[in-house]
């Protein structure tokens, strides 16, 4: 489980509430349904509008990610991929087929040299396993990026509406505060779901799906290499360019020490 996710947005909820709520403010004038209803009604309809039921349905799931799922660092894919490769150079490439990764792209690295693929043909398949996984993320990117778009729109569109409302009852001084309250509501509650929700969700999925990526480029070069026959100590040297300077340090003092 991301706990980053979780405190952002449990964090700044609880911020805002404690800003209304300082100088004995009441938290009931900042609750109004038919606002949030205009808000969050109006941006789920724009996404089924320009996506299809299936994309919807599969955007909301992959934003689950962003709570449920945690990105194995690249070392740990370093350190696992190492560990084939000492399997394969001590037992020979069909020794891999016994070996169960813990994910399904590692695993069709895998069994792609157990089958004995040439080494092009497994970058230009698993290439294309990542191309595709781009894709379908990029889609739930696009629909939160969209809802974030959309909610501040509602929230405007709400507006107008109270404002007609206000305009329509001015003879009546008493119901003109509370109009105007109202309609203000639906521009703070897009301007709230937009910022603090959907793009910051479509940010998190960009992150995740780049780091998902870099794992994946992670397995496609050592599985070429191990492909080419080349020694464990090597593929782990080249391997350790795909971490932070850092990182690469924090390896080397590693490997020193062993």
């Amino acid at each position: 489980m991301d706990i980053a996710t979780i405190i952002g947005l449990i964090g700044g909820a609880a911020l805002i509430v404690i800003a209304v709520l300082i100088g004995e403010g009441d938290f009931r004038l900042f609750l109004n349904l038919r606002g949030a209803l205009i808000v969050l009604g109006g941006t789920l309809a724009t996404s089924f509008i320009k996506f299809t039921m299936k994309d919807v349905i599969n955007s909301f799931h992959v934003a689950m990610k962003a709570f449920t799922v945690k990105i194995d660092p690249p070392e740990k894919t370093i350190e696992d991929m190492v560990r084939y490769a000492k399997i394969a150079k001590k037992e020979g490439l069909i020794a891999l087929e016994n070996q169960t990764a813990d994910d399904q792209f590692k695993q069709k690295a895998l069994r792609y040299l157990a089958d004995g693929y040439d080494s092009g043909l497994i970058k230009d398949m698993l290439n294309k396993d990542i191309n595709l996984m781009l894709q379908r993320h990029a889609v739930g990117q696009k629909m939160f990026r969209g809802m974030g778009s959309a909610a501040p729109a509602f929230g405007m569109i709400g507006t107008l509406i109270g404002l007609v409302k206000m305009l329509s009852t001015m003879s009546d001084p008493d119901t003109i505060g509370p109009s105007m309250s109202i309609a203000l509501l639906t521009t703070l509650y897009g301007a709230l779901f937009a910022n603090l929700v959907c793009i910051p969700i479509a940010e998190k999925l960009e992150l995740r799906s780049e780091q998902e990526k870099g794992n994946k480029q992670i397995v496609i070069e050592a599985a070429i290499s191990m492909s080419q026959g080349i020694s464990p100590i090597l593929i782990e040297e080249t391997l350790n360019i795909f971490l932070s300077p850092r990182a690469q340090q924090e390896n080397s003092t590693k490997e020193k020490s062993r």
